[in-house]
């Protein structure tokens, strides 16, 4: 009988104190993600962001060849130039390959269609230097340089 007693008594004590448990090491788990959410804040201030946005980058097909671009000058596939949809024509923009961290520095002379992501169309010979010519399109970033037009 009195084994009985201790026993349930073991058991019930081990009970309440499973349960008192988690109410008081609440405060502690909240004050360390705490902790932890605000040294987050402090390194994602410390990280520096890259300029320019990244988008997709795709290049003029072989039929553009010789016709006039939205600013009057006609399609050169050697030249190093670019159609944009929003940025002003004649502005440099720089545009880094992410596949191979190549870049090329081109001029926008063209309009493009807009699409939902940041896009750029290159001539052959800036999707040459950037090492995606004959794959189609590839993930770019795109830098704006200065914002002179001509």
């Amino acid at each position: 009988m009195v084994l009985l007693n201790l026993r349930s008594t073991l058991i019930l004590f081990l009970i309440s104190g499973q349960l008192l448990f988690p109410v008081y090491t609440l405060p502690l788990q909240a004050q360390e993600k705490a902790a932890e959410s605000s040294s987050k804040a402090t390194i994602k201030k410390k990280v520096h962001k890259p300029a320019g946005v990244i988008g997709v980058a795709t290049y003029y097909a072989k039929r553009y060849n010789g016709k006039k671009t939205s600013s009057g000058h006609r399609y050169n596939p050697q030249g190093l130039t670019a159609a944009h949809p929003s940025l002003p024509l004649g502005t440099k923009v720089r545009v880094v390959n992410l596949a191979n961290n190549k870049a090329v520095v081109v001029t926008v002379n063209d309009r493009c269609r807009k699409r939902r992501n940041p896009s750029i169309d290159l001539s052959r010979a800036a999707a040459k230097q950037l090492g995606f010519l004959g794959k189609g399109h590839t993930r770019v970033r795109i830098i704006t340089l200065n914002k002179e037009s001509s």
